[in-house]
């Protein structure tokens, strides 16, 4: 990935469902947002120790997907 690239930081709850989540929309859950991500950049995902991962994600992507989740 480009140096431009956002990280954006997942915690999970040990069920496997999103606590938290970096650079979520207000109007998106972080389930909702991670599952967004997940559909878009799925190979951009490293998982973590932990219960974490992070996304690298070009930072125009991150900006057109927060833009979509506004309509």
């Amino acid at each position: 990935m480009a140096s431009n690239a956002t990280v954006i930081h997942v915690r999970f709850a040990p069920d496997g469902s999103v606590t938290e989540i970096g650079e979520r929309p207000a109007s998106l859950t972080a389930q909702q947002w991670f599952d967004r991500l997940s559909d878009k950049h799925a190979m951009d995902f490293q998982a973590l120790s932990g219960g974490r991962g992070v996304y690298r994600v070009a930072a125009a992507e991150v900006e057109a997907l927060k833009a979509a989740a506004l309509q």
